[in-house]
């Protein structure tokens, strides 16, 4: 039932693209709200792979993880629960609601099995975002599955003032989530990524690092805080970030979000379209900030690992570069659910290889 269930996407997937990206993106989450409520997407999807890793004082029920960005306003958490999902991370949010940038503003590249996408965290804001996690958790706690809550700053925040808004992120979403992800590294909000130079990166995560504190004691609660980086830095950019994150005692990195290099798109239609590129190109530029990260940073500093993942070879490879997570995004639009169920295998099987020494991370 399973297969049969899964083998429908292709089927599916031309009449999806045939529509605006935008579109399709608000259908699909229809159908699989509708699918989740029929019971409809389990069977499809098959049981959840068991490989559970335990990092950051959590317990993952196995390695693939939904990016952010799928679900800005946390209001599918219900089907992502049933989808195979060892964790799943929801947002961009803002403190305030905002639209983001003007539509079009998402383009395929089927060719190259990629988007280019410049939404720039349009969202509901943070009351709506915290009261779709608090009614959805108990199909959560239900399945097991880990909620990773994603926050950013507003567009018309300025910069000298973006520690401000991701404070108040992280105190509205503390209460609801098993970790959070702080964005730096959209190319989507202007100037957002110059939150990653060193003295930028050093004052937001001190205030933040202090801010956790106060939130830990008022309620009694710890909850890990990760970092977000871009695939666009150099070696000397990744060891400041590394030497950050230490430093400033964040519990794990998300390498990485979209690039705005074109080098592997080049002549493709949308290609020179503004905005973060997605899907196949940045499996490599993504994987080598991977394996720059665990030459830098301690051993057993967690990482989790998203960009270019279309199979599950891909999603092995960057548990080779050194990642101990994986997350989907781009490639579900192009493989459909059962990239899943492909990558919690694979992920399983890489996993087990490194312990034996089969690989080690380079």
């Amino acid at each position: 039932m399973a297969s049969a269930g899964v083998s429908l996407y292709p089927l599916a997937r031309p009449l999806l693209f045939a529509l605006d990206p935008e579109q399709a993106h608000d259908l699909t989450l229809a159908s699989v709200d509708l699918m989740a409520a029929t019971g409809a997407l389990r069977l499809a999807t098959g049981a959840r792979v068991k490989d559970p890793v335990e990092l950051m004082g959590l317990r993952f029920g196995n390695r693939i993880g939904l990016a952010a960005g799928l679900d800005k306003n946390g209001a599918h958490i219900g089907a992502w629960a049933q989808m195979g999902f060892g964790f799943v991370e929801v947002g961009t949010v803002t403190p305030r609601a905002q639209p983001g940038n003007a539509r079009p503003r998402v383009f395929r590249l089927p060719a190259r099995r990629a988007l280019i996408n410049r939404m720039g965290f349009n969202n509901d804001g943070l009351d709506a975002f915290v009261a779709n996690v608090e009614r959805q958790r108990g199909q959560l706690a239900q399945h097991a599955i880990l909620l990773g809550l994603n926050i950013g700053k507003n567009a018309d925040t300025p910069i000298a003032n973006a520690s401000d808004d991701y404070v108040a992120g992280l105190s509205r979403v503390w209460p609801v989530a098993d970790y959070v992800t702080v964005n730096v590294s959209s190319p989507n909000t202007q100037h957002l990524r110059q939150l990653q130079g060193a003295d930028e990166l050093a004052h937001l995560l001190g205030t933040l690092d202090r801010a956790r504190g106060a939130l830990t004691r008022r309620h009694k609660r710890t909850v890990p805080v990760l970092l977000k980086i871009a695939p666009d830095l150099d070696d000397e950019q990744i060891e400041a970030i590394a030497a950050a994150l230490v430093r400033h005692r964040m519990d794990g990195v998300i390498a990485t979000n979209t690039t705005l290099s074109r080098t592997a798109v080049q002549g493709q239609p949308h290609a020179q379209e503004a905005g973060g590129l997605s899907g196949a190109p940045v499996l490599e530029p993504s994987n080598r900030v991977i394996r720059a990260l665990r030459q830098q940073l301690p051993a057993g500093f967690p990482i989790v690992g998203v960009g270019g993942v279309m199979s599950g070879a891909d999603a092995a490879t960057k548990l080779e570069a050194g990642a101990d997570l994986v997350q989907l995004y781009t490639g579900l639009i192009y493989r459909g659910p059962g990239l899943v169920r492909e990558c919690a295998l694979a992920l399983r099987t890489a996993a087990a290889r490194r312990r034996t020494g089969g690989t080690s991370p380079r």
